[in-house]
């Protein structure tokens, strides 16, 4: 690990396992005998948002500098079913046919309740949600292209209606359904299904306009009606997997392709 800076508290009092493989840092937390691994994202400035010219981009996603300070710890998943189960007592997904595919039909405010007894638990873990930011900035592990694969996806390597494929793409395989976490191709970070399969539920509120200047550490609006999400889906058409794509829902209903991946502090 010599050729890595290593990150504060590294490893963290609740790891129970930590190393270095060929994509950087990681460390596993484990519970009931589930595990989840987390991954170091360095400090970077990137480009968030999308060019003019990417096709298919919506009006919200103004280009614009941005700068992350601090590197920060990510799921290299979203959260299973079987983690929110052990820690929740019950699971409200829709699709319940493998404890690996991803939690869903949790709201924004579920979720807050999912995190605060997890963090009663870990009392060193210090979970929450990543931030819009952060989000994009481990999505696009390094790229600027409309995904981290490059110019186009297939439905081989995410899950999403085939049917709607990105611009001018083959129509190809539409599972209608979920799949298990870690099924599809990894990006470069290492870090798995940033593109569909559920939307992510992220910390910031929803703001209409990104800035037009350069930004430091940007934490969203201090109050809104809508919370970020992220990613894309299982239901949702290929243009909405992009790495830029924005949406937003209100934080109390809930409907089975959202979900979220943790970020401990």
């Amino acid at each position: 690990m010599d050729s890595i800076l290593l990150p504060p508290a590294f490893p963290a009092p609740w790891a129970s396992k930590w190393g270095q493989d060929r994509f950087g840092l990681y460390m596993d937390l484990d519970y009931q005998g589930i595990r989840q691994r987390y991954r170091w994202i360095m400090p970077g400035t990137f480009q968030m948002g999308s060019p003019d010219m990417e096709a298919e981009r919506y009006d919200d996603e103004t280009l614009h500098e941005v700068t992350l300070t601090q590197g920060f710890w990510l799921a290299d998943s979203a959260c299973t079913q079987a983690l929110w189960t052990a820690v929740m007592d019950k699971n409200p997904s829709r699709f319940q046919d493998d404890p690996n595919l991803p939690v869903e039909n949790v709201s924004w405010l579920d979720v807050q309740q999912f995190i605060e007894k997890l963090n009663t638990l870990f009392l060193d873990l210090h979970a929450k949600l990543p931030t819009e930011a952060q989000w994009e900035y481990a999505c696009r592990a390094g790229t600027q292209t409309p995904f981290s694969f490059g110019e186009n996806v297939t439905p081989e390597q995410v899950n999403y209606d085939g049917n709607y494929p990105y611009a001018g793409g083959e129509k190809g395989l539409y599972r209608e359904r979920t799949v298990p976490v870690k099924s599809m191709p990894p990006n470069p970070w290492g870090l798995y299904e940033m593109h569909g399969n559920v939307w992510e539920w992220c910390a910031d509120w929803y703001a209409e306009e990104y800035p037009k200047q350069a930004i430091i550490n940007p934490l969203g609006p201090a109050e809104g009606t809508y919370h970020v999400l992220r990613g894309g889906s299982w239901d949702y058409y290929g243009w909405h997997t992009r790495s830029a794509r924005r949406y937003w829902y209100v934080p109390g209903p809930r409907l089975d392709y959202i979900g979220f991946r943790l970020a401990p502090g």
